[in-house]
């Protein structure tokens, strides 16, 4: 089977684009992700940062992602449960590793665990319409649960949303220093993302796998659509989308980031606008594919596309460098860490460029799949990188 190379682009962009809003995670307290005044006020260039960043970009490129992740699931059912478990299986290891050890901030654990649950119910769909209508009430479920979530809270903010001086002393200490008191407030971290993942977020995410498996399903995401309908859907979904955020982020500005509403309440409208931005970025993609193709940089992204795994924890490689073991951590405001992405981005372009030519995946894909094959008991017709 050939490789579909837009996809292999929007995935790129995918991964490129969740650094985005994780060089913040790298390099501000965790408070900071989504509050952009979480030392109590936010400069103009910050909050316009974050404004911008909350139009285009925070929540859409995760969500482009598990997409992506439902459609390669779709793409993997031929291949049998034993060799869907076990590739799950070990990606969830990898996320427990990586989440433990270097980044508090892992994804790979909750794509890995809501994936066992979500294959069986895309292989067992009865029919695609079905298989799409599940994806969206999950999808909805997660959001209908972040609104509970709201209601039932607290004004008073928490320090994990405006931490005082001795929590952010603290914080830095423990990421720049390492060793065990590392290993074990991310071992807290995790607990409490797991927490989050099986009562919110799991739903949204499996909502958006299954969406991404029906669009694979149906063709959609292998290109069998006009190149005007692509267009069309793409131009129009991104204008709903942009539409659903706007006032939210304006309501999140007005209200100084008020806990209450902009830690729940507030959130909703991005996470509903975001599966429309999201399919309409890669509509646009392959809607415009024949003049995209044509372009140097669209290959190389592609590229980085084809090792997308290699390159997510090759971001925290250096990023963790970078901010832990450098001390760059905290010397940066949000505006001033988006000049440092270019630059990680290049490092994957040039790593992934350099890889290829030699060898046929990136170098945690081919463990990845030697490891699969041996725990599924299979044996591969082309062993070699």
């Amino acid at each position: 089977m050939s490789r579909n190379v837009t996809l292999d682009f929007v995935r790129g962009v995918a991964i490129l684009g969740i650094l985005l809003l994780n060089i913040v995670a790298f390099g501000l307290p965790k408070a900071a992700y989504l509050n952009p005044a979480w030392s109590g006020s936010a400069t103009a260039h910050d909050a316009w940062t974050w404004a911008i960043l909350d139009l285009f970009a925070q929540v859409k490129f995760l969500t482009l992602f598990a997409l992506l992740f439902g459609a390669g699931l779709q793409m993997l059912l031929h291949r049998g449960k034993r060799w869907i478990q076990s590739r799950l299986t070990l990606l969830v290891l990898l996320g427990f590793m990586h989440a433990i050890f270097l980044w508090d901030g892992d994804i790979l654990l909750a794509y890995g665990l809501v994936g066992l649950v979500c294959w069986r119910l895309i292989r067992d769909a009865p029919g695609n319409r079905s298989l799409f209508n599940t994806g969206v009430i999950l999808y909805l479920t997660g959001i209908g649960v972040l609104l509970l979530l709201g209601f039932i809270s607290g004004d008073a903010p928490n320090r994990s949303w405006i931490p005082d001086a001795a929590n952010l002393q603290y914080e830095q200490w423990w990421k720049l220093n390492g060793g065990t008191e590392a290993i074990s407030n991310r071992i807290d971290l995790l607990s409490s993302n797991l927490v989050a993942l099986g009562a919110q977020y799991g739903w949204q995410l499996a909502g958006m796998m299954l969406i991404g498996a029906s669009l694979m399903r149906s063709g959609w995401l292998r290109g069998e659509f006009s190149l005007h309908h692509y267009r069309r859907i793409g131009v129009w979904l991104i204008v709903v989308g942009l539409l659903i955020n706007i006032p939210a982020i304006y309501a999140q500005w007005h209200l100084g980031w008020m806990y209450r509403w902009c830690a729940f309440l507030l959130q909703a409208p991005r996470e509903l606008s975001a599966p429309f931005q999201t399919i309409g970025y890669a509509a646009l993609a392959f809607g415009y594919w024949p003049q995209l193709s044509r372009l140097r940089l669209v290959n190389a992204i592609a590229h980085v596309g084809r090792m997308a795994l290699s390159n997510y924890l090759l971001q925290t490689v250096i990023c963790t460098t970078f901010f832990f073991r450098m001390g760059w951590f905290m010397k940066f405001d949000r505006l001033s860490l988006l000049g440092i992405v270019p630059f990680v981005w290049a490092i994957n372009i040039l790593f992934s460029m350099l890889w290829l030519r030699y060898f046929r995946q990136g170098p945690v894909e081919w463990l990845w799949r030697q490891l699969t094959a041996r725990a599924a008991g299979v044996s591969l017709k082309h062993p070699a990188r």
